[in-house]
């Protein structure tokens, strides 16, 4: 299968995006992997799959897009989970069900894309306030904790935090705010960029650099990065606004510590 072009990697102001429609199925016909992304599912809702998407898929720690794929013709598939293909490296499969499930699209159908513009601004705010907390931690401990490292975050809403490796004492919670604040206030801006290893070694980053077979990239392709200028790089294929001061006040919540990891939570008010 053909990867699904990302169109809302290289344009994340989109709102609408006409597309073709390559394949509809049944969640009860797909692969039993693909059939556990969507838990809600029932067997008579469908997957459409198309040959580009604004709809970003839930991973990376930010939850997926939600919204509508509309024909010509009338039909409408709403839109309720988007993940990527465990079968098919690169392809998008998008979940929900037809408004009528007698009137459903077609291989080849153009369709137009619509997404909750809402929900897509709140969550690129959520992941940029993460990489901004994920900057001000590793500027302020990284030479002061031992083993440190970032490991992974959750940019969602209700549980959104960064982890690390490394025992954070609570004592920097306040200088770590006081650090986000800056940087929010500073209204570094947030510019993409596509690298390749070359590009994460000069700028001494091996440590970053994605697993290229695990992404479906071929040789030669380039790794999407997000840079909050003046503060960190991160390899990101998620969607962000586009300056630091457009994610709004951000609060770091308490640091907690297990089995040699650390976890700060955040929230956006």
């Amino acid at each position: 299968m053909q990867r699904t072009y990302l169109a809302f990697q290289h344009n994340c102001r989109l709102s609408t995006l006409r597309v073709a429609v390559t394949a509809v199925k049944t969640v009860a016909s797909l692969e039993e992997t693909n059939r556990s992304l969507f838990k809600r599912a029932k067997d008579d809702d469908h997957v459409v799959i198309t040959d580009s998407t604004i709809f970003h898929p839930q991973g990376g720690g930010q939850p997926s897009d939600v919204g509508d794929m509309t024909s010509e013709l009338g039909a409408r598939f709403d839109v309720q989970m988007v993940r990527m293909s465990t079968v098919a490296p690169g392809e998008v499969l998008h979940f929900g069900r037809f408004a009528d499930a007698s009137c459903v699209f077609q291989p080849g159908e153009n369709v137009t894309q619509s997404i909750d513009a809402e929900k897509r601004l709140l969550y690129s705010r959520y992941h940029t306030a993460g990489h901004v907390l994920g900057a001000a931690v590793r500027h302020l401990v990284e030479k002061e904790v031992e083993n440190f490292d970032e490991t992974k975050a959750s940019h969602l809403p209700d549980s959104a935090s960064c982890e690390f490796q490394g025992l954070i004492d609570a004592k920097w919670k306040d200088l770590i705010q006081q650090r986000v604040d800056e940087y929010i206030q500073k209204d570094m801006a947030v510019e993409i960029d596509w690298w390749d290893e070359d590009d994460f070694k000069a700028n001494g980053m091996e440590r970053l650099i994605p697993d290229r077979t695990a992404l479906g990239m071929a040789e030669g392709e380039k790794f999407r990065v997000v840079k909050i200028v003046g503060a960190e790089t991160y390899p990101c294929g998620g969607t962000h606004v586009q300056s630091t001061r457009q994610c709004g006040k951000t609060m770091v919540k308490k640091i907690s510590r297990a089995k040699g990891m650390s976890k700060v939570g955040y929230f956006l008010h």
